[in-house]
């Protein structure tokens, strides 16, 4: 195989920018088919794409023949359906995150993949961007030494109603897993998955303080890393302002850096401090698409699988359980 022709379920909002257009820019990778269950949005899709076939049933797009992966685009409570739907057609897949709602469900899919003899990959790109493996340099260079603890703080106001007056499925747990936090908490707790190694000893607190919608809006926790550093985190999406900030603080300095902020990575030590800033690219998921092709084609890996992504279900799930 020299060329991967994807197919995608669920071309809506994630799609236009951040994904999509990068299966088309990606090396050896073209976009060959979309599925929306209206028709008519998944047409227009492909027509202002410039995508050869348009679907509104996944399991029409899934046995496109033309079709050789398939990249899962919808919200958390179709991911294990879909998953294993293509899994079971012997497709590849690339899955949003977070990869489900339940580790449970995580562990089916795996299952699902590994029993067909394909491969499974999370779209938490983050890993892939060069601005997070630049801190992954840093810290593989001893620039702070040796770990000591890292903190996340992460705040934004309360999310709004849609046009028809619904809450966002973002913070409906049924198709969520859980609130914002399952959402985009998902992605800095996977960062430093891979940038620390995996989290354990998971303790967390989940509530609902502004009682605005059925999920919780302020999660706290703490964890332990391999190494056997310490991890502290909260997030609150019901707060007067945004903020996002991540410490890593080490024993000869430390590395501050935004999940989702376009701002530079920040290291102070003994040298004194220095900022580096490394542009993201326009289409955000090209990286880590690129890198799956590459898996794919047996010349790269990607740093995201289905085990990777199981364990920040686990933690994530840990972190709320108290509250659900």
């Amino acid at each position: 195989m020299k060329n991967i022709r994807w197919g995608i379920i669920g071309c809506g909002n994630v799609t236009e920018v951040k994904s999509g257009p990068a299966f088309q820019l990606a090396e050896n990778s073209s976009l060959q088919a979309v599925m929306r269950r209206n028709g008519e949005k998944a047409q227009d899709y492909a027509q202002r794409h410039g995508v050869p076939s348009w679907y509104d049933k996944a399991e029409d797009l899934i046995h496109d023949n033309e079709v050789d992966a398939v990249y899962i685009a919808t919200p958390p409570s179709s991911h294990r359906e879909y998953t294993i739907m293509a899994a079971d057609a012997g497709k590849p897949v690339y899955v949003e995150k977070p990869m489900a709602g339940s580790t449970d469900e995580c562990a089916e899919m795996i299952k699902a993949c590994e029993n067909n003899g394909v491969p499974l990959f999370v779209a938490y790109y983050r890993r892939s961007l060069p601005r997070f493996r630049k801190v992954k340099e840093l810290l593989d260079a001893g620039s702070i030494g040796e770990v000591r603890f890292a903190s996340i703080q992460q705040t934004q106001p309360i999310v709004q109603k849609d046009e028809n007056g619904e809450w966002p499925w973002r913070v409906n747990p049924e198709k969520s897993g859980a609130g914002l936090f399952y959402d985009v908490g998902s992605h800095t707790l996977d960062l430093f998955d891979y940038l620390l190694g995996p989290l354990s000893d998971v303790k967390g607190s989940a509530v609902n303080l502004a009682d605005a919608y059925p999920a919780e809006d302020t999660v706290s926790g703490t964890w332990k890393f391999e190494s056997g550093a310490v991890g502290i985190g909260v997030w609150n999406f019901s707060s007067y302002n945004k903020e996002d900030d991540n410490r890593i603080v080490g024993t000869k300095g430390e590395i501050t850096f935004s999940t989702f902020d376009d701002k530079p990575i920040i290291l102070l030590n003994e040298a004194g401090e220095e900022s580096v800033y490394i542009e993201h690219p326009k289409h955000i998921q090209y990286y880590h698409i690129q890198s799956i092709i590459d898996e794919l084609l047996g010349r790269g890996t990607c740093p995201s699988t289905g085990k990777t992504a199981f364990r920040t279900n686990q933690v994530m799930e840990e972190l709320v359980k108290e509250y659900y």
